[in-house]
């Protein structure tokens, strides 16, 4: 990347918002963030480096990224500073290309930071060592490095991947000989001629990376394991390798606490579980008729196609992070199918669907492509895209979710724009919706919500084009806006999606001769959404009083008392908890239910799975007593 003058860069950022390439700050004096973004830029593959505008800043009051130029106060103190912290706080010299230029009479500063070579990465800030020091560039945001991040960067050095690990407490007799000969088969139906179909068990293992010599003699690798490994020794090594297939009645995550869900559990080497896999999944989703050309029998085509099922499936598996205990799971909604894997993606979200591939397990990813189930070029998300669009279905959504480690791949499972989707929005003519707004409006109705990634994802569009279309649909009244710069997203209407019903009335409270309603407290900006409104509408009687009666001085034992009683009607989640109490989250989390886990009085509703996406709360019963409590951490 070649240096490039402030006037490109500030008509760049204003036109599309910080980027990869470009962050921009007040800059006033020297502070850790600079140094942070400096880490960032130094440590991101294939990004080439980025930009620092310093004495540039967005306008707090506006709900669209609009920035104007601040200035420095003293631009050589602060090119001295950035200098000087570059070389001296960092573990390794960073040096930026500066200079100094004039904006409407004003001081800004330019900073050029390149991308480390390969192996001097990661770059970091001394004092907070690895990984906390550690950064990288996602998007318009510097993210501290997880270990996969750190483990990455070592590989991209040195070439030795995690699954190459040698298993020092497991044999080879830990290996199934069924999926070694599936393999064999596998590979001879994709190249007869393969050379290594001639060699023996060991000797093909071993080229293949599933064992490694040790002074102890050969053993499996992490990869060997997780492709060969027989049941039992999956069970004691990798329990939590597992694929779940969980079917949820309705579209929300256990909409009824007490008909739950059902699972299928499958766990065994990746040669012989992919496949069950896959066709439990295909056998589960509607299918369509179909008469082909020239043929008397009629076929039952998987909606989803089996193409965009089988990819999903074997990319999760294939770039899951087996450092992470935990599960795969394939959740089954009524209207979409979500694809979960531990490990979020190492490919920025912009560049998902471009050519190339970062693999996190390389031995596993060499083995599926070589036998046909994976790709190893980056054109799995586009194989997918293209199949669903030649289905006439929505786009994939793909979400990489960093802080929480995982990436989730969501497809709905109807046809887009049939016959009752056109007749749905023709109640919205007036608006003149294009093709791209109606299939976002589609997704809302079926997800609830949008933001600018997945307006791109089911669209195919840049940031830039998604962002205006998404506030055209704003403006028309069919969407609200909710948070702001990079956490904006929008939810949809009541023009939209119309509420069920009409809202419950509270009884009356009366007072002398007055009669007063109850009062709830106002929702917080951020939790300004229907299904809170919907949730409210729905309270008892005398919860909905004692709500309105709490006040913003009521002592902790009485909030913590109504929250017991909340749980006691229904599961509760942290954010319905509070929209219903008026208190912030981090009050909540910290103040109250943390000392009700604590005592027993509160548990999880998936007290295995403290971490779980959809974790709620419920009232302690003798069946749910402070020993379950205690499993989880809050």
């Amino acid at each position: 990347m070649s240096p490039t003058g402030f006037a490109e860069l500030w008509d760049r950022l204003r036109a599309g918002d910080e980027c990869a390439s470009i962050e921009a700050k007040r800059a006033e004096e020297f502070g850790n963030s600079i140094l942070e973004t400096v880490s960032a830029f130094a440590n991101e593959p294939n990004l080439g480096g980025g930009y620092l505008l310093l004495g540039v800043s967005l306008r707090p009051e506006s709900l669209f990224p609009d920035y104007e130029v601040t200035g420095v106060p003293d631009p050589n103190q602060l090119q001295a500073d950035l200098a000087s912290k570059c070389r001296d706080m960092l573990n390794l010299p960073v040096r930026p290309q500066v200079s100094v230029e004039q904006h409407g009479g004003k001081n800004v500063i330019v900073a050029f930071i390149p991308e480390a070579q390969l192996q001097e990465k990661p770059v970091y800030i001394k004092s907070q060592g690895l990984p906390r020091g550690a950064f990288r560039r996602i998007g318009c945001t510097d993210q501290h490095c997880t270990d996969d991040d750190i483990a990455l960067f070592y590989q991209l050095r040195d070439h030795r991947t995690f699954d190459e690990t040698p298993m020092g407490d497991a044999s080879l007799s830990d290996l199934d000989p069924e999926a070694i000969q599936e393999h064999r088969r596998a590979r001879a139906r994709v190249n007869p001629a393969a050379p290594e179909l001639t060699y023996s068990d060991e000797d093909l293992l071993y080229a293949l990376g599933g064992t490694a010599n040790t002074s102890a003699g050969p053993r499996p690798t992490i990869a060997g394991m997780i492709l060969f490994g027989k049941q039992a020794a999956l069970r004691r090594h990798f329990p939590m390798t597992r694929v779940d297939y969980i079917r949820v009645p309705g579209r929300e995550w256990v909409p009824d606490p007490e008909n739950r869900y059902q699972t299928v559990e499958m766990l065994g080497p990746l040669l012989l579980v992919v496949p069950r896999v896959v066709t439990t999944v295909l056998d589960d989703i509607p299918k369509a008729f179909s008469l082909p050309k020239n043929e008397i029998h009629r076929r039952d085509v998987p909606l989803v196609p089996a193409t965009v099922i089988r990819e999903a499936v074997v990319n999760a598996v294939m770039h899951r992070s087996y450092r992470t205990r935990g599960p795969m799971q394939i959740i089954r909604y009524a209207n979409r199918i979500e694809v979960r894997n531990p490990g979020h993606s190492l490919v920025p979200d912009e560049r998902l669907g471009e050519p190339g591939s970062v693999s996190r397990n390389e031995r596993i990813a060499a083995v599926l492509h070589d036998i046909g189930l994976a790709e190893t070029k980056g054109t799995g998300i586009r194989a997918m895209r293209d199949a669903m669009t030649r289905a006439n279905l929505t786009l994939p959504l793909f979400e990489s979710d960093r802080e929480k480690d995982t990436f989730t791949v969501t497809l709905l499972v109807h046809h887009l724009l049939g016959p009752e989707d056109v007749t749905w929005l023709a109640q919205f003519k007036d608006c003149d919706l294009t093709e791209d707004e109606a299939r976002a409006l589609i997704w809302v109705r079926e997800i609830g919500a949008i933001n600018n990634a997945a307006y791109r994802d089911i669209n195919g569009l840049d940031t830039l084009t998604a962002s205006g279309h998404l506030r055209r649909l704003r403006d028309l009244g069919l969407l609200d806006q909710r948070g702001k710069g990079v956490a904006t997203y929008y939810v949809p209407t009541q023009r939209l999606v119309p509420p069920k019903g009409p809202p419950t009335e509270p009884e009356p409270l009366r007072s002398g001769r007055k009669t007063l309603r109850p009062e709830l407290p106002p929702l917080r900006p951020e939790l300004l959404r229907p299904e809170f409104e919907a949730l409210r509408a729905e309270l008892p009687g005398d919860l909905r009083d004692r709500l309105a009666a709490l006040g913003k001085r009521a002592t902790s034992e009485e909030l913590n008392g109504l929250i017991v009683r909340l749980c006691q009607w229904r599961p509760v989640g942290l954010l319905e908890m509070a929209a219903l109490t008026g208190r912030a989250i981090d009050h909540l989390r910290k103040r109250s239910l943390k000392r009700l886990l604590k005592d027993g009085r509160l548990t999880y509703l998936y007290p295995d799975e403290p971490n779980h996406p959809h974790q709620k709360y419920v009232a302690a019963t003798p069946r749910h007593g402070a020993t379950g409590a205690r499993k989880g951490r809050q």
